[in-house]
């Protein structure tokens, strides 16, 4: 039995998963929560959640033998830190791993989500049989975790990867503290200030947009009702995943050239909306990357869907056993 806790800016997850006869990891139980309470209350509330988990299925804490901890970086795994990640304002300098082991005496991993989810692609999902290869968020934030000649590589202080920090432009959307970065274009957030910008320059021209209906409800708009808007045809919807299409084009044809991968996996907001960033992305790579290596590179969503979170942090709870 293995435990695993995901923490993401927007919501987090408990999980509950076995290791079976074959070697697949399964999920046998999660809870997922709002993340809407300060850093050492949630955390209190998160293992909180897993001892209820636990007891609903009739469970001691003795079965765990692993604990896996998914967190948005910055942090260090070494030290069991979650140090000031972007999207998790007031996390700072957490020492989650420490709490998690004195709670449930237990040994407990902490790693990057983006690590996390790239070792779980890799094991579990689209990665099987590749040596090397790029796993990019695409969530709330942006990250990326590589798997280079058969192995995690997270870099001297674990921050290899974050690539939603490398500027695209001078200026545009917010992201990782840095205007016109991959994460500011290219990221829940991200699409959602696009979207906010491009409707509140229609609608001071007195132009409708669909998916906002005044000044007043720029607050409201989401990267999901852009993107509904955009599949039911709404041209300034469309302009806004264009604009993303072409800046995740841009991220990744350096990343292609940089690191020479066999396959890129794109995780969450790829995978809802492909038909809508897909044309314009590949048009962008095949400008800008080398191309004999975008040749040998194959880029797709992530096999596990929106179950990654899940398999990322007990991917890591079994990691936790050989700590």
């Amino acid at each position: 039995m293995l435990l695993g806790f995901d923490i993401g800016g927007t919501k987090c997850a408990v999980v509950l998963g076995t290791l079976d006869a074959t070697g697949q990891l399964m999920v046998t139980a999660t809870t997922t929560v709002a993340t809407d309470k300060p850093a050492y209350e949630m955390i209190r509330y998160l293992f909180a959640v897993a001892e209820e988990l636990l007891a609903k299925k009739q469970l001691a804490i003795d079965v765990v033998e692993g604990i896996g901890i998914s967190c948005g970086g910055p942090l260090s795994s070494k030290k069991g830190l979650i140090l000031s990640p972007p999207n998790l304002p007031g996390w700072d300098n957490i020492p989650i791993v420490q709490m998690a082991e004195e709670r449930f005496n237990k040994k407990a991993f902490l790693q990057n989500d983006a690590n996390a989810c790239a070792v779980a692609e890799w094991k579990y999902g689209a990665g099987k049989g590749y040596n090397n290869l790029i796993f990019l968020t695409f969530g709330t934030g942006m990250g990326a975790g590589l798997i280079l000649d058969g192995k995690l590589y997270s870099g001297i202080s674990d921050l290899a990867g974050e690539v939603g920090h490398l500027r695209l432009s001078d200026t545009g959307p917010v992201g990782f503290g840095k205007s016109g970065s991959f994460e500011g274009y290219c990221s829940g957030g991200g699409i959602a200030q696009l979207g906010q910008m491009k409707a509140r320059e229609k609608i001071q021209m007195g132009e409708p947009v669909s998916f906002c209906s005044g000044i007043a409800d720029l607050v409201n708009i989401t990267a999901k009702s852009v993107a509904e808007a955009a599949m039911a045809g709404d041209p300034v919807a469309i302009e806004v995943y264009t604009i993303c299409a072409k800046q995740l084009g841009r991220g990744l044809a350096l990343l292609i050239d940089i690191l020479n991968p066999e396959l890129i996996i794109l995780g969450s907001i790829y995978g809802r909306s492909k038909s809508l960033l897909e044309p314009v992305m590949m048009e962008v790579i095949q400008g800008e990357a080398i191309r004999d290596s975008v040749k040998v590179c194959k880029i797709v969503p992530a096999g596990l869907a929106e179950n990654i979170g899940n398999m990322a942090a007990l991917s890591l709870a079994l990691m936790s056993k050989e700590k």
